[in-house]
């Protein structure tokens, strides 16, 4: 499932645990936890268009007034199939929004 590609303007709200240093580590969307898999490296970057990644934004911490997004891979289980969330945040915001999920990584 990709929402980017279902409906380009769909976000969704969702829930984000963070650890002490900000990475996320797990994901509460559509009632259900998904788990990051540590195994996956996690993409963080500041500002720019999502769909391109950091290859055309700051680096992250740059810019603090910048909106913040991750790049995650996720299961619901250590069986499941790996899901890649992309997530964004406004900084003056404790909100998390969901940009896309696609499968795989």
């Amino acid at each position: 499932m990709t929402l980017s590609t279902e409906n380009p303007t769909q976000t969704l709200e969702l829930q984000v645990r963070l650890d002490p240093a900000g990475t996320p580590l797990a994901i509460r969307h559509d009632g259900r936890i998904w788990l990051v898999d540590p195994a996956i490296e996690s993409r963080h970057w500041i500002g720019g268009d999502p769909g391109l990644g950091p290859r055309c934004s700051a680096a992250a911490g740059a810019n603090p007034a910048g909106t913040e997004y991750w790049r995650v891979g996720a299961r619901l289980g250590s069986t499941s199939a790996l899901r890649t969330f992309t997530l964004r945040r406004n900084p003056r915001s404790v909100q998390w929004l969901l940009d896309d999920i696609s499968d795989g990584s």
